[in-house]
């Protein structure tokens, strides 16, 4: 009846909205369609559309009587079926796979709705949308554009190898025993390194403070913690990222059987979302090693004596360092299409990441264009109307990455701030869901070339080698020792694993998602629980004030200093107070979090809480209980049933819950943690659901 009813009062609207299409065209579609703007990269003979609600029924029926793996033909809702023929022949898809572990929540946040729809290539775009926009039954449109680097790409990395790195070993008291630790000023500094001129000085505390976070945290890294890096591909085989890489170990590299149903076959280290393959890329001629070193920031593997160390790459005990997942978003000279870029997002939410690193987006809005730039979205309403499905994406991830019971609720999505020397970030990094990084170089001053602004919320090491190299000089590499004040990370060259230096907001960014990394691996020892915007303040209540460093002072850099064509500028650093955020500091971020930072010496977040369990009648569950209580190994549990007619519930191997469902109900269980005298640390009660299900898990 639902059905036929729908289908009835399509009828009508297929029939007005015909009639609105010629209205159109007739009394001057020209004038309707001056409004709408095509990007220049828009794909011909494409378009994002997102139906209303109200025509979910009709789609997944159409969708029920395509064959599996085919796209449609038709939507089934006869207006939006006879515009799209007039436009030529098309095809539809869904642009997010079916995932049945996450469907509902998708179906939820309306990603269900959102379709490519494909037609004749010479159709005019603006035609096309103004068409589509009639439709009573099409929410939104947008052209289906491709995604933009934010570094400059004529900036190259300057690589080294890792036997000279290793021949450069500095004594040092370091906490790890990483070769080019001394090098990674970012991490610590002390002032005094030898890419410093007499003009550009070094400053010590010009960091992210790990050398304090490894203190309190020798672990430095918890493997439960996911980045996923959104990004040239990451070399997942590099000796010195390989032990601290996401692996999904339902799947088989490369395979064509999608073992775990995700809507992806083969995604064993992530995906090539470019290619739509699961083969991630570095040795393409235009590859440049980008996402490969910005992995390493986060986490190359720490106490393995080789290469470089990562904010959060554990301390070379298994067991330790954060997992990194590879998102391809950029392969080659080629990168994703908006739908692409949208799957990449939600994929890395629906499969474990809690943290987007994320380095790149649009150019600012105030980019100069005499400096070749075209400027992006000016506002956060002008950037949603035009990308809307990004907008989506992206809040998706931001609301259901984590776990109400782990140990963080909804995700955080990290950008650089962009390298058009301008006063505004772009987006998405200005999106205020979105955190926002720009560069500092090594003596707290704002890199010359970043992107600045009040929707900037952080600052970090970017390196500046238009401050600290030699006038005229690009280094080309033939003096790897004195890097100019870039970043030493991982690298690939020619399809090889490598090491070198690089600059941008791009390397800022890993530094922040490295020390948010970081914070919620201590937050999982700690047993503490946040809502990710809880974290978000955190960070930023954490974080090192800049602006009283910026006041009645100048800095000097050399823009383009690598060709004869160079100017020197002078920076107002006046003119960047309250527009670089606060620096990010990981040791100040831990203290928070344990409670030693803390004027009342409590610990951030709320105590981690079991979480609710739902099973079938006969089937068996299973919680490791020590997860969510400080140091929950070395205590012994008790678990007390209300009833044992619907369930049953056991401690098995010291610290495992095991429920077993016995008949359809409901009932609580308590657990009471006991210290070695019997006495009751703490307990807690949670609800047991018996219930006819499609597979064991939590609520």
């Amino acid at each position: 009846m639902k059905r036929n009813f729908l289908y009835a009062l399509l009828m009508g609207l297929f029939i007005t909205a015909c009639d609105d299409v010629d209205l159109t065209t007739q009394s001057g579609m020209e004038n309707e369609m001056a409004g709408i703007v095509i990007p220049e990269d828009a794909t011909d003979g494409e378009l994002l559309i997102k139906f209303v609600p109200e025509m979910t029924d009709i789609l997944d029926q159409i969708a029920e009587e395509t064959t599996a793996g085919a796209a449609l033909t038709r939507s089934g809702i006869p207006s939006t079926d006879e515009v799209l023929r007039i436009l030529g022949g098309y095809e539809l898809e869904r642009v997010f796979p079916i995932d049945p572990r996450h469907e509902e929540r998708a179906r939820k946040s309306g990603m269900h709705l959102w379709y490519i729809v494909r037609f004749d290539k010479n159709t005019d775009l603006k035609v096309a949308v103004s068409n589509l926009r009639q439709l009573g039954e099409v929410s939104k449109v947008q052209c289906n554009t491709t995604l933009k680097r934010v570094d400059n790409t004529m900036r190259k990395p300057v690589a080294i190898s890792s036997d000279k790195l290793m021949s450069a070993q500095r004594t040092t008291n370091a906490h790890f025993n990483d070769p080019g630790l001394y090098h990674q000023w970012g991490y610590v500094n002390n002032g005094g390194y030898d890419f410093a001129q007499d003009w550009a000085p070094t400053i010590a505390g010009s960091d992210v403070n790990c050398a304090e976070a490894w203190d309190i945290y020798p672990e430095a890294g918890d493997p439960s913690i996911i980045v996923a890096v959104l990004d040239e591909g990451v070399m997942w085989s590099h000796p010195d990222l390989a032990d601290n890489m996401w692996v999904n170990e339902a799947e088989v590299y490369n395979s064509k059987e999608d073992a775990d149903g995700n809507g992806y076959a083969g995604d064993r280290y992530g995906y090539n979302f470019v290619k739509n393959s699961p083969i991630i890329c570095w040795s393409e001629t235009y590859d440049t090693g980008h996402g490969t070193h910005v992995a390493g920031t986060i986490a190359a593997v720490n106490g393995n004596g080789e290469g470089v160390c990562g904010v959060a790459g554990g301390n070379g005990e298994p067991g330790t360092g954060v997992r990194i997942m590879s998102c391809q978003v950029i392969d080659g000279m080629y990168s994703v299409t908006l739908a692409q870029e949208a799957r990449a997002i939600k994929y890395a939410a629906d499969n474990g990441a809690v943290i987007l690193q994320c380095s790149w987006g649009y150019n600012s809005a105030l980019a100069n264009m005499m400096m070749g730039y075209t400027p992006g979205p000016g506002s956060e309403e002008e950037w949603g109307g035009l990308y809307p499905l990004e907008k989506e994406a992206l809040d998706y991830f931001i609301h259901n990455a984590g776990s109400p019971n782990g140990v963080i609720e909804g995700g955080i999505a990290i950008f650089a701030a962009g390298n058009e020397y301008a006063a505004m970030p772009a987006f998405p990094s200005a999106y205020s869901k979105c955190l926002s990084v720009a560069a500092i170089s090594a003596d707290y001053t704002p890199a010359g070339y970043t992107d600045y602004g009040v929707e900037v919320d952080f600052s970090a090491p970017g390196g500046d080698t238009e401050y600290y190299g030699a006038i005229g000089d690009d280094n080309n590499g033939t003096d790897w020792t004195k890097p100019n004040g870039s970043i030493l990370s991982t690298l690939v060259i020619n399809g090889q694993a490598s090491y070198g230096y690089y600059e941008g907001t791009s390397m800022a960014c890993p530094h922040v998602s490295g020390v948010a990394a970081l914070g919620l691996s201590y937050a999982a020892k700690m047993r503490r629980h946040f809502k990710a915007e809880e974290f978000v303040e955190l960070m930023k209540a954490t974080a090192r004030d800049l602006d009283a460093k910026y006041t009645n002072q100048t800095k000097i850099y050399h823009y383009n200093h690598a060709s004869a064509g160079y100017s020197t500028v002078q920076m107002n650093l006046n003119d960047y107070r309250g527009k670089m955020g606060r620096l990010i500091d990981a040791g100040a971020l831990l203290r928070a979090i344990d409670g030693t930072g803390n004027t009342d010496g409590k610990p951030a977040g709320s105590d981690m809480r079991i979480p609710n369990i739902t099973v079938a009648p006969g089937a068996t569950t299973r919680i490791d209980l020590a997860k969510y209580f400080v140091e929950g190994e070395s205590v012994f549990y008790i678990v007390k049933l209300a009833s044992s007619t619907v369930a049953d519930a056991a401690i098995v191997d010291d610290t495992k819950l095991v429920v077993t469902g016995i008949e359809p109900g409901t009932t609580t269980a308590t657990i009471e943690l006991h210290d070695k005298n019997s006495q009751i640390i703490t307990k807690q009660t949670i609800a047991i659901t018996v219930r006819n299900v499609g597979g064991n898990g939590w609520m």
